[in-house]
């Protein structure tokens, strides 16, 4: 029998990746573990935690030194997934040191505001949402997209979407639309690369503690006076009474599930957004 790992040879580009409780760390660590050489790309190299325990994170040069102890090699590059220049030159530094891009999961993203109706809503924060999470999942799969192509080797591509992309979401309806946004560019983008033997697919996630939610849980100590660690455990509970299973998601469930999708074993399919909530939505 061999010995050889699943991804071994295989070179994987994971954006969002700098944020220590981030799904792009916990998926670029799983890829690496399963033999894949990992690029890692973040906006920001060292983004701050509002987490009890997180204060000397080095972000993108840390999760290196992880995916480099686990005797892969990795390369750190920075850039907003937004700006076409600045993924173009990340890309371009990826083929430069690697040659390929085998897989490309794309984890970037932001919240925007939360708890604010469309009615009071400010269009700049809708256009924040869409440049980020909508034009940024284009322009990042089109600089990719264009690297495969040339590969003539296949590829795998998966996208971060949201559970808010498949329902409404209250007080957060500009981060929902550009999540749908996504679904739309997903399923078309595998129509257009099938023919080229890339997948493409979407997951969407429910409820998970990941630095996503920092900017609210800061905002909620303001507003509260509260404790931040004292904030969490309120909002695990309340959040994890309302999924079936009972509990919030963890980031390396996420991880699970993306390495399937970038395995040999998800060959057949593509064009899909798979849900992983706990049960809170089943469609």
């Amino acid at each position: 029998m061999s010995n050889q790992l699943p991804l071994e040879g295989k070179v994987a580009f994971v954006t969002g990746a700098a944020s220590k409780r981030g799904m792009g760390r916990a998926v670029a660590l799983r890829l690496a573990s399963e033999g894949a050489d990992v690029v890692v790309h973040d906006k920001f190299a060292s983004p701050k935690s509002a987490w009890t325990g997180d204060e000397d994170w080095k972000g993108l040069d840390d999760v290196v030194k992880e995916i480099e102890a686990m005797g892969r090699k990795s390369l750190a590059v920075i850039g907003g997934v937004e700006n076409t220049a600045e993924c173009d030159k990340a890309v371009k530094s990826a083929m430069d040191k690697f040659g390929k891009i085998d897989i490309l999961v794309h984890c970037a993203g932001i919240r925007g505001p939360v708890g604010v109706n469309v009615v009071d809503a400010d269009e700049k924060d809708w256009k924040m949402m869409f440049d980020v999470n909508t034009i940024g999942a284009f322009v990042i799969s089109k600089s990719v997209g264009k690297e495969m192509i040339k590969n003539k080797d296949g590829g795998k591509m998966v996208h971060i979407s949201s559970a808010a992309g498949k329902e409404g979401a209250k007080g957060s309806a500009a981060y929902a639309a550009s999540k749908w946004a996504v679904l739309g560019l997903v399923k078309s983008l595998a129509l257009e690369l099938a023919p080229y033997n890339i997948n493409v697919n979407a997951i969407n996630p429910g409820f998970f503690s990941t630095n996503l939610r920092d900017n609210d849980a800061l905002q909620q100590v303001e507003k509260t006076g509260k404790n931040i660690d004292d904030l969490r455990k309120d909002e695990y509970k309340f959040l994890s009474g309302m999924v079936p299973l009972q509990r919030m998601g963890k980031v390396e469930e996420i991880a699970d599930l993306i390495f399937f999708l970038v395995s040999d074993q998800s060959a057949y399919i593509t064009g899909q957004d798979i849900n992983i909530n706990g049960g809170t939505h089943m469609h």
